[in-house]
């Protein structure tokens, strides 16, 4: 079985290709009474679309949304909202040689393993265009949660990392990477520019905050709010990692070291750190939630890579076409959409059990 449908109360489900007519999203669950228009939707889409600069894919594609359903008289009804982006820019024919090689770090071979065939233009629904219709389900999830600031950035691009020392948030809606650290932006684009005249890809960390989450929301077990983030996470195309607050950097910690002390506060516990990022036990503890997510190099490059025909034979292959030489940066709307979206489902979750 193929699953299209992601969360619980909130839930949307994708449909739609690469290069097929058109890409869709239903959104159900949605709290009814509530301010939509695609206004509110497009400004995230710009930010995803592709074609806006040379460090990403030139694919021309105004992914205009439209609103099909849920919504009258500019307020949502409490039905299905139905979402709808218009395919206008295929360039099938660069897929040719794709059809009868699989390329390596695509899901080319496990779609054909699975399903035995596959739309082999774009990567049909395996390709990253899907996640368009993620961000416009995150702008709805975002209304539900105008509590919550949320808020991504690029982090490191390939070996390139920022400095924190420098980290300026109004900086991220100024440049093509979404970078805090203006220096380090200019320093990607040297180093972008490179990896697309070699031909090759880079990788990036995007790292995501939700400033305004009440403690409270998630669940001790099988619903726990950092398990639901690393779902959300992983399930976005490219992305081979997700670490919640320290991660990984937790198993090199002492205990006290590892701890986030608190003190009284005027309202409520004041945290001298957050180290958890946010979640403990599976539930928000009302400080800053917090996402570091790795996405791996873009799999379509003009360097050849040794692979094998559908009928087992060697041979090598080069993808052709318009591609992101760094994927990770259109990522960043991505994770932002993925965090809104599960922080909408765990409040209306936790409004259900606890009023």
């Amino acid at each position: 079985m193929s699953f299209n449908t992601f969360g619980r109360v909130l839930r949307f489900t994708t449909f739609g290709e690469s290069h097929g007519p058109a890409i869709g999203a239903v959104v159900d669950g949605c709290p009814p009474g509530l301010d939509l228009s695609e206004a509110d939707i497009q400004p995230f889409l710009d930010k995803r679309r592709p074609g806006t600069s040379r460090f990403t894919t030139q694919r021309q594609e105004p992914d205009a949304v439209r609103i099909l359903s849920g919504v009258f008289e500019g307020r949502t009804t409490g039905t299905p909202i139905g979402l709808l982006i218009d395919n206008v820019d295929q360039r099938s024919k660069d897929y040719s040689e794709v059809a009868s090689a699989y390329r390596p770090g695509h899901a080319d071979y496990a779609y054909d393993a699975k399903y035995g065939f596959r739309d082999y233009r774009g990567g049909g629904r395996s390709s990253a265009r899907e996640t368009a219709m993620r961000v416009a389900a995150g702008a709805v999830a975002r209304k539900v949660i105008p509590e919550v600031r949320v808020r991504a950035w690029v982090e490191q691009i390939g070996q390139h990392p920022i400095l924190y020392s420098r980290f300026d948030d109004a900086q991220i809606d100024n440049n093509a990477f979404f970078s805090p650290d203006p220096v380090a932006a200019e320093q990607w684009e040297k180093v972008i520019d490179a990896a697309r005249k070699d031909g090759s890809s880079l990788g990036a960390v995007v790292v995501c905050e939700a400033e305004g989450v009440p403690p409270g929301w998630g669940a001790p077990l099988y619903a726990k709010l950092d398990s639901e983030l690393a779902s959300g996470m992983m399930s976005i195309n490219a992305v081979k990692g997700v670490e919640i607050g320290d991660g990984f950097a937790a198993a090199l910690a002492s205990g006290e070291g590892n701890a986030d002390p608190m003190r009284p506060g005027v309202d409520g516990p004041e945290f001298l750190a957050n180290h958890a990022g946010g979640i403990a036990g599976g539930i928000s503890t009302g400080q800053p939630v917090r996402v570091r997510v790795a996405f791996k190099p873009t799999s379509s490059i003009l360097t050849p890579v040794e692979t094998i025909t559908r009928d087992g034979e060697a041979t090598e292959i080069r993808t052709k076409g318009r591609h992101d030489p760094c994927v990770g940066i259109r990522g960043v709307p991505v994770v932002e959409a993925m965090m809104a979206l599960v922080l909408a489902d765990q409040k209306l979750l936790h409004r259900a059990q606890c009023g």
